[in-house]
């Protein structure tokens, strides 16, 4: 590594300050959605199902200083968490670093544009209804799914594109 290397490559998440380390999210809103987990398997399915609290056009949250106090289960994520948080998106870069991977070329610190995640079909944005309009969980999933299969979508949450290798 040299001097001119960027932050998340010169150091470790524990060395980050935090602006630098809230830098790393790149804002796609995936750690806001429902997720279910498989009691048989331990496996998470993200759901289209978001937080009251999402801003659906910016994918961030609207009172994210209050976030834990208003949503009690909301997850700080740290670098001493991180590995432990198997729900968190594959693409997300907190998890990206921690497993010693590459941020991808769409990440805003990357591309230098912060719509480049919505622009690479990596956000929720346009994807994800706000948790207030779901009257039951299960028969939305259900019917999100069904929905899916039958216009041969994947399910939200798929592989996004691989980053890019110098």
């Amino acid at each position: 590594m040299s001097d001119t290397d960027p932050f998340w490559k010169s150091k470790r998440l524990d060395e980050m300050d935090e602006a630098e380390w809230e830098s790393l999210c790149d804002g796609c809103g995936q750690c806001c959605l429902f997720k279910l987990e498989d009691a048989d398997t331990g496996e998470y399915a993200l759901t289209d199902i978001a937080c009251r609290y999402l801003d659906h056009d910016t994918c961030r949250c609207t009172d994210y200083a209050n976030r834990r106090r208003n949503v009690p289960d909301c997850v700080k994520v740290e670098p001493g968490n991180i590995a432990a948080l198997r729900w968190m998106p594959a693409t997300c870069a907190y998890r990206l670093l921690a497993e010693g991977k590459e941020l991808f070329d769409w990440h805003p610190l990357v591309s230098g544009d912060p719509e480049s995640v919505h622009a690479a079909g990596a956000s929720v944005r346009g994807k994800a209804v706000n948790e207030d309009i779901v009257d039951d969980l299960e028969d939305h999933v259900v019917e999100q799914l069904n929905r899916n299969m039958r216009d041969g979508m994947p399910p939200l949450g798929g592989p996004a594109r691989p980053p890019k290798r110098d």
